[in-house]
């Protein structure tokens, strides 16, 4: 007897969200990996990687504050708010009167009045926002600090260099952060109405569309990686000189 096909009520929230934005968040993903990807070895890359996304991290925990006794609050889970760690971070890189140089971007601004104007109508649409952004630093943003440590040791430094505040969590677990934030959100839609669910889920891949147009705007990228691809260029140029030499 075949299996009976599994109902999407049945299915937990995050999952049919995942399922949702498959394509767009593989494109997503293969952005940072090109943009954020050259900056593990370029501080100068990796603090415009941060100062895109601070301003986003920043409105979420404010409306995280003022929306604290709404539903949206119950995905505030303890140990998952980064602002500071951004800061942190930021001043490392940027020097400390980084703020008093700071404006966000434009498409960054287009960004934050598209949160401003769903707090205002649709509060409940922010918690995709706050679900996708917190997860993808645990996630994704993960294995760029791993990858960054690794580059460290194998340069000589120190992996536990400062700068990586936003992606290290104290004493809070990888695991426990991402089960505890998961079922805050699947807890959260189990109260909403279906309109209102499908509304999350469409606004799920508004997500990812408004990740990659600020990401597009990390400079420094294309100078590194032309820098390399001439090193690279120089040096079988010169190993090409080396060997017709030793022929002749």
């Amino acid at each position: 007897m075949a299996p009976q096909a599994e109902h999407v009520e049945d299915i937990p929230f995050t999952k049919q969200m995942r399922k949702a934005t498959r394509d767009i968040h593989s494109v997503s993903d293969a952005l940072i990996n090109a943009k954020l990807g050259i900056a593990l070895s370029d501080n100068a890359v990796w603090a415009e990687g941060l100062l895109v996304f601070y301003d986003v991290f920043a409105y979420l925990e404010s409306a995280l504050d003022r929306l604290g006794d709404s539903l949206v609050g119950e995905l505030d889970v303890p140990g998952m708010r980064r602002r500071a760690a951004f800061e942190a971070d930021l001043a490392h890189y940027l020097g400390a009167d980084w703020r008093l140089r700071h404006a966000p971007r434009p498409a960054v601004q287009r960004y934050l009045d598209h949160l401003a104007d769903l707090e205002r109508d649709e509060p409940h649409l922010l918690m995709a926002y706050i679900y996708h952004l917190y997860m993808g630093l645990l996630s994704g943003g993960q294995v760029l600090r791993a990858k960054r440590r690794l580059l460290h040791r194998v340069l000589g430094g120190s992996a536990d260099a400062p700068g990586n505040a936003v992606t290290d969590y104290g004493a809070h677990t990888i695991r426990q952060l991402k089960t505890r934030l998961a079922a805050a959100m699947n807890a959260a839609a189990d109260q909403l109405d279906d309109v209102t669910r499908r509304q999350l889920i469409d606004e799920s891949r508004e997500v990812f569309v408004r990740n990659n147009e600020i990401v597009a705007t990390v400079r420094g990228a294309e100078q590194v990686l032309l820098r390399r691809l001439g090193t690279a260029a120089l040096l079988l140029l010169l190993l090409a000189a080396l060997y017709w030499l030793l022929l002749r």
